[in-house]
């Protein structure tokens, strides 16, 4: 089986999509499934090896361009070429160059899924050109439905089966201004239709995403979400340390950093855990700078600057010392979050977790153990939980040992891509 996987780059930031993307294509391969990973806009950064293609569709500055200039429209591809070499885009990502505002990602949001119909349509007889001549795919993969407007040329020209992973466009949807968001989503359902099946991580998200896109539930698959294991199997805590708190996420309102700031803040002022600290890791972006900044004044007036570490974006190896150094985890998400790969990251580091009840972590808590689910949005909970586990070690231990059997066991890359492959050899033989 030719596989062409097309995963949307995050301009420079290590996103969960990227990395889950990644990881699905290095275990197709070891299942001798040959398998092109290629990315659109920008190129894709992981902690890991990248498995990505050094082609670029959809290239980000080409795309912006084509909305902005009639003028670049028309300039022959001999011309334009450069702009999509993935060095000079990670160069322009790493400087933030390109700012756009909510107005004109809608445009520019809609006139990519129109395909041929919209300002991208050399882009779009570009991707399909190099789908024909250099992928040559028996089956096509998209990360997204946003990036799915070539989807119809693709179909006409290549004749294949085309899948989609959802993982978050209802997300983006929320992203965007009244005017976009309705013309958007219409878009979207008018793509879903071309789409010969979807894949997701829970029955609740593809429940979800059945009724928003308005298509029966019968095209959905659940795929089991999963993590390269080898890192974290042997993870030892770091000892001779207070008690520590775990977040690891980019900081975003939408992911709940405000609210493990409010329940580590509870910790010492109702449950007084004098030593209790907080340390968090993952990407901030510019746009919630000021945020962060919020939530580190109120630490600061609570009188807790000294027991907060924030580590950054960092590394694999970085990673996997931030596990090693906290003992109860939380990504106490405001939206019903889709994934939630850095709560198996957890589970698999031995750590126990507390979750909201919704999105996909009922689920995943169901299949794997070690955590505590609370009712979502309440702060007195998530901070009572914490406090529970903090306080008793013995317990803690148990639940932690529990989740990272049940990782080891059921969460793996290589089954979810045995899951994946499954699914494909489906549309193959129908």
């Amino acid at each position: 089986m030719r596989l062409t996987y097309v995963t949307a780059g995050a301009a420079g930031m290590i996103c969960g999509s990227c990395l889950r993307d990644n990881n699905l294509a290095h275990e197709l391969r070891a299942l001798q499934c040959d398998v092109i990973l290629v990315p659109v806009y920008t190129p894709i950064r992981t902690d890991v090896e990248n498995a990505s293609d050094d082609d670029l569709l959809f290239g980000g500055v080409s795309v912006y361009l084509g909305q902005k200039s009639r003028i670049f429209r028309k300039l022959p591809r001999s011309l334009t070429s450069w702009l999509d070499r993935p060095g000079f885009i990670n160069r322009l990502t790493a400087k933030n160059s390109i700012k756009v505002n909510a107005g004109q990602l809608g445009e520019l949001t809609l006139s990519m899924l129109r395909g041929e119909h919209g300002n991208q349509r050399n882009e779009v007889a570009r991707c399909v050109a190099w789908m024909k001549e250099k992928a040559r795919p028996d089956l096509v993969n998209l990360s997204n439905l946003l990036i799915a407007g070539f989807v119809p040329a693709l179909k006409r020209d290549l004749n294949v089966p085309v899948l989609v992973t959802l993982q978050g466009d209802d997300l983006f949807l929320e992203q965007l201004t009244d005017q976009h968001r309705p013309e958007v989503l219409a878009e979207l359902r008018r793509l879903a239709l071309e789409v010969d099946g979807f894949i997701t991580f829970s029955e609740s998200y593809a429940q979800s995403m059945a009724a928003l896109l308005e298509i029966p539930r019968e095209k959905f698959h659940i795929v089991t979400l999963g993590i390269d294991t080898h890192d974290f199997s042997g993870l030892k805590r770091i000892s001779g340390r207070p008690p520590t708190v775990g977040y690891f996420g980019r900081i975003a309102p939408e992911k709940g950093f405000a609210r493990i700031v409010d329940a580590f803040i509870r910790l010492h002022s109702e449950h007084h855990l004098g030593k209790a600290c907080l340390r968090a890791g993952g990407w901030l972006g510019e746009n919630n700078r000021a945020f962060f900044e919020t939530q580190v004044k109120r630490i600061e007036a609570a009188g807790l600057r000294q027991n907060f570490n924030y580590t950054g974006a960092p590394d694999r190896q970085g990673k996997l010392e931030f596990f090693s150094s906290i003992d109860v985890f939380s990504l106490p998400t405001s939206y019903p979050e889709p994934k939630g790969l850095p709560v198996l990251e957890a589970l698999a580091s031995g750590i126990p977790v507390v979750q909201p009840e919704h999105g996909i972590f009922p689920e995943m808590l169901s299949k794997t153990g070690g955590g505590i689910l609370i009712a979502p949005g309440d702060s007195n909970a998530l901070a009572a939980s914490l406090a529970t586990l903090l306080e008793n070690p013995g317990k803690a231990g148990q639940l932690g040992e529990e989740g990272r059997m049940g990782v080891m066991e059921k969460c793996t890359g290589r089954r979810m891509a045995n899951e994946t492959l499954n699914i494909y050899r489906q549309f193959m033989e129908s």
